[in-house]
């Protein structure tokens, strides 16, 4: 099933959400640096609104150290992006900055190979949206994707243990909090590394 520890950090990594008002980026945000606090690490999470209403695009960051985090200004070189809403690929310079080399996490149920993002970045996906459906979180029109997403994102970079994000959603969910746990495991188990 995978090691529900996480990698050691040895630098500061920082990583981007985008998303859209309603669908949790700014939870998602939290939930992982909570989970990276209850780890032992350093971490500092923030939200950037636009207009702030439901739909629109909305950015998060977190960033994690094995130390002090002395920056406090947006994120504009991430380690990796996590993009909850992939029409924000047309909308947004969802990479902009983006280290050679990072993830891009994407909620689609189309495969990697669909997004025409540079050779440079590595693109995993995983079906956030089908996962919140089938547990009831949000609405048809409006599921919220941030736990299942946020399963992929311990999967993928091995940044944080599964049992310390699953906590977290635990705590930070504001309703149908067994839902949204059995959201992450679910993407946790289905993401690819």
């Amino acid at each position: 099933m995978g090691s529900s520890r996480s990698k050691v950090v040895d630098k500061l990594v920082e990583v981007r959400f985008h998303g859209r008002g309603g669908q949790g980026t700014v939870v998602a945000s939290e939930a992982l640096a909570m989970a990276l606090a209850k780890e032992g690490k350093w971490v500092q999470t923030f939200p950037e609104y636009g207009v702030e209403r439901r739909g629109a695009p909305v950015t998060a960051f977190t960033r994690i150290s094995k130390g002090r985090i002395y920056l406090r200004c947006k994120i504009y070189e991430p380690d990796h992006v996590v993009i909850l809403d992939p029409t924000l690929i047309e909308a947004v310079d969802v990479t902009s900055g983006l280290k050679n080399g990072g993830y891009i996490i994407v909620n689609s149920d189309k495969p990697p190979e669909h997004f025409k993002f540079s050779k440079e970045f590595k693109v995993r996906t995983i079906d956030a949206t089908g996962i919140a459906l089938k547990y009831g979180l949000g609405s048809q029109a409006a599921p919220i994707v941030n736990t299942a997403i946020l399963g992929s994102f311990s999967k993928i970079t091995g940044l944080v243990g599964i049992d310390a994000l699953l906590d977290a959603i635990e705590e930070k969910a504001p309703l149908k909090k067994k839902a949204n746990v059995k959201a992450a495991r679910e993407a946790y188990e289905k993401a690819k590394a």
